[in-house]
């Protein structure tokens, strides 16, 4: 992707912070994290300066810092309030135009 939007940006840069800060009260450095991840230091640095990754580094990395089952349970559609109303509901097993 070419252009990154403000609001991405935005997201990945507080991302990036939050996932520092989690390494740092895990007491780890960037480089434990990268060891225990399966990744380079430089994936690691680049998620916390809040520079694009692969989703499976981030996963990876969000595994070693203990935020990975927190960061898929966010994910749950049926957690918003349109998902719950929409609960009984059958969905499609695809979407056409």
């Amino acid at each position: 992707m070419k252009y990154t939007p403000t609001a991405v940006r935005r997201d990945l840069r507080t991302l990036g912070e939050r996932f520092s800060q989690q390494r740092r009260l895990l007491s780890l450095t960037v480089a434990d994290v990268a060891q225990r991840a399966g990744v380079s230091p430089t994936t690691v640095s680049n998620l916390e300066q809040g520079k694009a990754v692969r989703t499976d580094s981030l996963l990876s990395i969000a595994r070693v810092l203990q935020m990975a089952d927190a960061l898929v349970a966010s994910c749950d559609p049926y957690s918003t309030d349109l998902g719950r109303l929409r609960a009984n509901e059958q969905l499609p097993k695809r979407v056409r135009r």
